[in-house]
């Protein structure tokens, strides 16, 4: 069992890397290896493959899910975005902003568009104005982004969150990204009628789990927990390469519809080339929504969209850094400025490309489980991402049921870390507990940080402790409560 915790669990903070992995006093490091700090954070470059390979599985459906999502919505004017042209600047903006991460920020983070900032996008912003310049506002959104790095305010708010608040986002994020993995697989689902049951999610479609889809999943989760507990080296990619081969043999054998599998379907294509369609690229209008909205509503998009990616991206990378045992004493992470940078520009950059705001993936949490600690595993991912530019049918082969056990098995490992939170202490356990709950249960790390902080800056007033409070965690629970009450902020300015 000891071993499993060396080869897929967290890395040693007090040694300061895997003891069953290379000393780096014995090993003649080659350049590689002495840019990335593989050796020296206890990695080995096979480690770091196998955890690029993973991750790029884990969120590969994206490839698919944003083209339909940015793809079924229609501007102002009836006009629809190209599928085709989606999935190249989607494939486009993952590879070079991913690899870019892991050059600079040396981070096994991986990014692309982020989800539910891409349907505020689609669903909110695109009908009131044109495509152009709904891409314009998160252009917009990514500016704003790059100065509060600049200013080295979005910095400045990472540090000045208690340690154990810290560890609740990574705890949350465990819960929800497992959650995720039982929700792609069709594990767990929701009720479509729910106005009539007081259940709003249920197991299967109907309550029981029926067909071969869902007894991949099953088996492949097993084989994943059971390879972890073995300690066998490349656990999650282990699995996840059996499972599809299964589901392609499954799915050829039983003749199961490609809707049956959900987003992506098992099926060997008739063509693995895809010719890439770059129309889209350099679509935007940074002033056109301004003459659609006006100034208020556009500063409330802007807003929505920017507080959204500023939260969901520092609990990643708070998360997946802890994780991987990167985080010191103090819950700092090495090179932040740089990392946040790379993720504020993948943002502009999304908007400049029209696939939506790109953000750092919490999906990259099974990469670390596979063992990544460097950006040496984000070549491999951003490398992969290229490569679907070109063969888009085979990156999407792999079903969501042969990924989605990954995504369990790195929830507990981010689960384990619960243990380092003070649960006597009322003022502290009580923001915890609801940073952790309000993430699965909205779907969404921004609102669990959000209710953390929020329950955090009153229990401390409350105990008397208010001083204590860091004065930017005063500012970002203001914002909070103008982001949970945006409803009724935009009826008074007239945009409901």
């Amino acid at each position: 069992m000891s071993q499993q915790k060396h080869d897929t669990s967290t890395i040693s903070k007090s040694s300061g890397g895997d003891p069953g992995g290379p000393r780096p006093d014995l090993i003649r490091r080659g350049p590689i290896d002495a840019f990335f700090k593989i050796s020296q954070r206890g990695s080995t470059i096979g480690r770091e493959v196998r955890g690029g390979f993973a991750t790029f599985f884990t969120m590969a459906y994206i490839l698919v899910l944003n083209p339909i999502i940015l793809g079924s919505a229609t501007d102002k004017f009836g006009n629809h975005l190209s599928s085709t042209q989606l999935v190249t600047v989607t494939a486009l903006v993952a590879a070079v902003m991913t690899v870019i991460m892991g050059v600079v920020g040396n981070l096994p983070v991986a990014l692309a568009a982020g989800l539910g900032i891409n349907a505020v996008v689609a669903f909110q912003i695109a009908p009131l104005m044109s495509w152009p310049d709904a891409m314009g506002l998160v252009v917009l959104e990514g500016v704003v982004i790059t100065l509060l790095v600049a200013t080295g305010l979005r910095q400045a708010v990472m540090h000045a969150i208690p340690m154990q608040l810290k560890t609740a986002i990574a705890v949350g994020i465990g819960l929800f990204i497992a959650f995720i993995g039982f929700v792609d697989a069709g594990f767990v689902t929701r009720i479509p009628d729910a106005e009539n049951t007081t259940v709003p999610v249920a197991l299967g479609t109907d309550g029981t789990l029926n067909g071969w889809p869902a007894l991949i999943f099953c088996l492949g989760l097993l084989l994943t927990i059971a390879l972890f507990a073995r300690g066998v080296r490349g656990a999650i990619l282990i699995s996840i390469i059996v499972m599809t081969v299964i589901s392609v043999v499954v799915n050829k054998v039983a003749g199961l519809k490609p809707a049956e599998w959900g987003l992506t379907s098992p099926k060997i294509p008739d063509s693995i080339v895809a010719t890439p369609d770059f129309g889209l690229l350099g679509q935007f209008n940074v002033v056109g929504a301004f003459e659609h909205v006006g100034v208020i509503t556009v500063v409330l998009f802007v807003f929505t969209l920017v507080l959204s990616d500023f939260f969901d991206t520092m609990g990643t990378i708070m998360g997946v850094s802890s994780e991987a045992g990167l985080v010191d004493d103090r819950g700092r992470v090495p090179n932040l400025t740089r990392i946040l940078m790379v993720d504020s520009l993948a943002a502009l950059a999304g908007g400049a490309a029209s696939s939506s705001s790109n953000t750092a993936y919490v999906e990259s949490a099974a990469g670390v489980g596979e063992g990544a600690r460097t950006g040496f595993a984000n070549i491999v991912t951003g490398g992969l991402f290229a490569a679907a530019l070109f063969l888009t049918p085979l990156a999407t082969l792999v079903p969501a049921q042969a990924a989605a056990p990954a995504l369990v098995a790195v929830g507990f490992l981010l689960m384990t870390q619960i243990r380092g939170i003070d649960w006597s202490d009322l003022s502290i356990a009580i923001p915890a507990f609801l940073t952790i709950a309000v993430m699965p249960f909205t779907y969404s790390i921004t609102n669990g940080i959000g209710a953390g902080f929020l329950s955090y800056v009153v229990l401390q007033v409350v105990m008397g402790r208010a001083r204590t409070v860091h004065p930017l965690l005063w500012t970002v629970s203001g914002l909070y409560l103008v982001y949970f009450a945006i409803s009724p902020i935009e009826q008074l300015v007239g945009m409901k």
